[in-house]
């Protein structure tokens, strides 16, 4: 049995230690949360848990973790585990900006440890259907990709302060999907965004932004990204190509979410077989560069996401 320790246990800290219970291959081994509050009721799960990222370390109970703290945490962190010789499922986007993916690298040349980053798109049993076929040409040249995804409510104006804003936070995924299910680098992106905005106190954010993505094999891309969906978070995909079109709508209601916990429990599996020697699976620190650079092109672009 794999034994993970989780770093961090906000939203996609939970969804993680959720997606995990039961699963008969991975031990969640130790938690890591600042909040007493969190370790209490964590406490109370029966799971062992640590106020700061090196009493999990010290514990010598672990094989792996997953870093599932803020976006603004992620680089610090990595480089702390790292030196502690224990490999890393970071979560997207694996740092704020460039220079922190830049700062990552160079603490993995020093510490040399498996690294993959948490895209767990790339393990939805759908989209892994979808890649299956357009590796095998069954979709023809690919004219244009369709990428979207709207949450059901927008989250808290503290997490939005350090999320890097919508394409670093929500369009990263988006990236990475077309970059992996096309096997097309993305190119030049034209961003807009509305001015629509569902809390004024919110800075640094837009509520809804789209982009027009050029890819290196000539297929055309979208990027449409919203905080508010009511009825439930939504994500899909649409293909266009020269033999066959097909639309994906992987996450939505009841049904997405399992197919979210699917997906996390398949990127666990094969990350645990990674950190044991296997090839990796998943997304990559270059795959990660990649998305966020192109993020931070189209954030640029937007008046309130520039920096």
């Amino acid at each position: 049995m794999f034994r993970l320790g989780i770093i961090g246990c906000g939203r996609m800290g939970r969804q993680h230690l959720e997606a995990l219970s039961g699963l008969p291959s991975i031990n969640v081994a130790g938690v890591v949360d600042p909040s007493a509050t969190v370790r209490s009721a964590l406490t109370d799960r029966g799971l062992t848990v640590f106020p700061a990222v090196d009493g999990l370390l010290e514990s010598g109970e672990i094989d792996g973790v997953i870093v599932a703290t803020p976006t603004d945490q992620h680089a610090a962190i990595v480089a702390e585990v790292a030196a502690a010789g224990i490999p890393i499922l970071c979560e997207k986007p694996c740092g704020l900006n460039s220079s922190e993916i830049h700062a990552i690298a160079q603490a993995l040349e020093a510490h040399p440890v498996p690294l993959q980053v948490a895209y767990w798109r790339r393990y939805v049993p759908d989209l892994v259907a979808l890649h299956e076929r357009m590796a095998n040409g069954d979709i023809g040249d690919i004219y244009a990709i369709g990428c979207y995804q709207w949450d059901e409510r927008p989250p808290s104006v503290a997490f939005r302060a350090h999320s890097g804003g919508i394409f670093i936070d929500m369009g990263v995924h988006e990236i990475d999907e077309m970059r992996w299910l096309t096997g097309q680098d993305v190119g030049s992106i034209t961003a807009t965004a509305s001015p629509l905005l569902s809390d004024a106190a919110v800075v640094g954010d837009v509520d809804s932004a789209h982009a027009l993505v050029a890819l290196s094999g000539g297929t055309t891309g979208l990027i449409s990204l919203g905080r508010r969906f009511p009825g439930s978070d939504m994500a899909r995909v649409e293909i266009f190509g020269t033999k066959d079109s097909t639309r994906c709508e992987f996450l939505g209601g009841a049904a997405g979410d399992a197919a979210m916990f699917q997906a996390l429990r398949a990127q666990a599996e094969s990350f645990a077989r990674f950190a044991a020697g296997a090839p990796c699976t998943g997304a990559t620190l270059s795959d990660a560069a990649a998305a966020l650079a192109s993020a931070e092109q189209a954030s640029a672009q937007i008046p309130s996401l520039a920096s």
